[in-house]
């Protein structure tokens, strides 16, 4: 994950207003956080913080690829990164409580005497929530999928041994297929 104190913003330092920290994440920083389901990540992340009295607003564009393998056959593919979270950081005076109480995922609290902020899990999960949960080969100009040929006809000769070999547990329940209300 290189230098955790890259992900930590010292705000009390900052004055009112909107700040801009950029991150390039890559494999590296997903180590602490074991085994991904995508490889070659470069993700860039731009959090934007208002700073306020008592609270700040964080606002998380997150850009760029990663390679995921197809459902369909398993060929590697890039897809694109893209998306965009809000959270909003309260500074109070017990914050272990009131995160325990606290419903809406987009709110954490923090004690009013600290003085940074560490952003590294919600770039985790933030970049992790923009892999498109839909991993599937395109298809070419001609409407054609371009998923790997071979793997698919051998799917597709497994689905028809299945249906063939009738498991004798079900047997039985044939009688009734035919049964109208």
């Amino acid at each position: 994950m290189g230098n955790k104190r890259e992900f930590e913003i010292p705000f009390v330092g900052l004055k009112p207003g909107v700040h801009v920290f950029d991150y390039c994440i890559v494999d590296s920083f997903f180590e602490n956080y074991g085994q991904q389901d995508f490889t070659n990540c470069k993700a860039n992340v731009k959090l934007s913080l208002e700073k306020n009295t008592g609270f700040m607003q964080l606002h998380f564009d997150v850009d760029g690829m990663v390679e995921v393998d197809c459902d369909r056959c398993g060929n590697t593919i890039h897809k694109q990164l893209w998306d965009e979270y809000n959270m909003i950081v309260k500074l109070v005076e017990n914050p272990d409580e009131m995160n325990e109480q606290e419903e809406d995922p987009d709110v954490f609290y923090i004690a009013r005497t600290e003085s940074h902020i560490s952003v590294n899990d919600w770039i985790y999960e933030f970049v992790s929530l923009s892999v498109p949960m839909q991993r599937q080969c395109e298809d070419d100009e001609n409407g054609e999928s371009t998923c790997n040929k071979e793997v698919i006809e051998k799917l597709r000769k497994m689905e028809e041994e299945v249906k063939s070999q009738a498991n004798p547990m079900w047997g039985g329940l044939d009688q009734f297929k035919d049964i109208e209300n």
